[in-house]
Formats: structure tokens, C-alpha cells, sequence
């Protein structure tokens, strides 16, 4: 999925299991001088990003892009386009694909991905809060044995029903302001943009740790020490707080981590 605002663009990688999209990555990035682009460049530019950022994903496969710009589906057959277009055009015959044309509002996480506001603009939403609890909300999760709602569940109400805690003092709720805008939900999943500009998925409870461990001692274990193993979970689009600190639980209880200890470069092969 692409799509193109007015200063943004944004790409979803995804498969379709029993007709249902599920995402894999995502991707966005601001546009400076290309925003003087005409609507269509602006489409194709998020085309051609996304094959670029998800290349390694496209390659000799066959792939479908769904898009809510008409005229991209007619584009790959004129000759006479400009020059930008043509070159664009050439850059993307190494792939195998199709081009869809869907509606808006089929079109909603990579919409999202492409209308994010500068952040240092208000985040306040001009519409009324709910202070309701809505039929839509999130059920009581458990986080590291403790039965209270977790604070990530706060943040995923107000996507999903725009409920927002009672209780909250004004500074507490101009806090939750400022970090909610961080975040976005895309059912059946809640992501963080985080400081990076990456879009990562947000894992708790034993979702979390059985990452951690796959990355531990799975095919590609390395038994590199924590702050690697966190890196690796990072690069791979996860996110919770307290990755740092679970994979230090989890390297003091590896019985490798703890015989070898730390590896370095030096020590890797070549």
C-alpha cells in the first residue's frame, strides 16, 4: 500500500492471509523540495519508495500496490510522460508487480503514514473528548504479573474510542498528550513512531519475551550480550520499555552468555 500527502509519504508491506491485509513493515518519510511535486509525482515518488525500502522483500517476487491515485495504473503504459516519471518508471522494471486502484478509505494505515503532523505542533485533537468508557476498548491485560491495566493500554483506548482516563491531574493529561501522538493503532496492533522516525510494532507480557528469547536462542543466536540482542529486537520493528532491562534478566539467566561472556568484533568471524 502507498500513498502521498501534500509534505508526506507512506508505504505498508503486507500479505493477505484469509482476506484479511495483515501489515509486515512500515515506512514513511517527509518530503521537502519534492513537495512542489504535482499530485501524481507525489503518488509515484511513494511507489518508488517503498520499492526501495522494502526491496530486499520485492525482489524476484511478484507483488501487488494498491493505491487511491487512478491515474498511477495507467502511468506504467504512456510513453509520453515526463521526464521524472519515465525515469522513474525504468527504475521499477526489475520488479515484478501490479498496480489496484482502491479507495481512501481501504487505504487507512499507509493514509496514516503519509498525514503525520510535525511534532512539535499541537497534538490536542479539536474534537470532544469521551470521557465514557466506549463499547470499543481494549480488555484488561496483565503485564509481569501484575493484573492492573498496563500504561499502553491508555494510549490504545484513545485510538480505538478516543477514551481518555479519569482521574487525570493537568499535568498528568498534558503528559499524555505529548506521548500519545507517538503512537497509532492498527488493529489488531498498537505501534510507536519512535524517536528514529521507524514505525515499530509494540510487544508486552510473553509476546515480548519470547522475541527476545527467538533472538537469544534461535537459528541466528549470537549470545552477543544485551545491548545487542536489544538492537537486534529494534532493528527488526519492535518496541516496548523495557526491552533493556528484560534482555539483561534474560542474558544473566543464559548459561552461554554467562560462561563466554561478552563477544567482541574481534572474536566474531570473519
Amino acid at each position: 500500500m502507498c500513498d502521498a500527502s501534500d509534505f508526506a509519504i507512506g508505504a505498508v508491506l503486507g500479505q493477505r492471509q484469509e482476506n484479511h491485509f495483515r501489515p509486515i513493515r512500515y515506512a514513511s518519510k517527509t518530503m521537502t523540495e519534492e513537495s512542489n511535486y504535482t499530485t501524481t509525482e507525489k503518488e509515484m515518488l511513494a511507489v518508488v519508495y517503498a520499492f526501495e525500502k522494502f526491496q530486499s522483500y520485492l525482489i524476484m517476487n511478484k507483488s501487488i500496490v494498491y493505491t487511491n491515485h487512478f491515474a498511477l495504473k495507467y502511468l506504467f503504459a504512456k510513453k509520453d510522460s515526463k521526464a521524472r516519471l519515465l525515469h522513474w518508471v525504468l527504475l521499477l522494471q526489475e520488479f515484478t508487480f501490479k498496480v489496484i486502484d482502491t479507495k481512501g478509505a481501504e487505504n487507512l494505515a499507509v493514509d496514516h503514514l503519509s498525514r503525520l503532523e510535525n511534532p512539535h505542533q499541537n497534538v490536542l485533537d479539536p474534537k470532544e473528548i469521551n470521557e465514557s468508557f466506549p463499547l470499543k476498548t481494549l480488555n484488561l491485560v496483565s503485564s509481569r504479573g501484575n493484573s492492573s491495566t498496563p500504561w499502553f493500554a491508555d494510549f490504545a483506548n484513545y485510538h480505538v474510542g478516543n477514551f481518555v482516563l479519569k482521574g487525570m491531574r493537568s499535568q498528568q493529561k498534558s503528559k499524555f498528550f505529548k506521548d500519545v501522538k507517538h503512537y497509532f493503532w492498527d488493529d489488531p496492533f498498537l505501534f510507536k513512531i519512535c524517536a528514529d522516525q521507524v514505525i515499530r510494532r509494540y510487544a508486552h507480557g510473553q509476546k515480548a519475551i519470547d522475541i527476545l528469547k527467538a533472538y537469544q536462542y534461535g537459528p541466528n543466536e549470537g549470545h552477543h550480550g544485551p545491548n545487542y540482542t536489544a538492537k537486534n529486537v529494534f532493528d527488526s520493528g519492535f518496541y516496548w520499555p523495557t526491552i533493556y532491562c528484560d534482555t539483561q534478566d534474560l542474558v544473566k539467566t543464559c548459561d552461554v552468555c554467562q560462561c563466554q561472556g561478552k563477544i567482541s568484533q574481534r572474536d566474531e568471524m570473519p
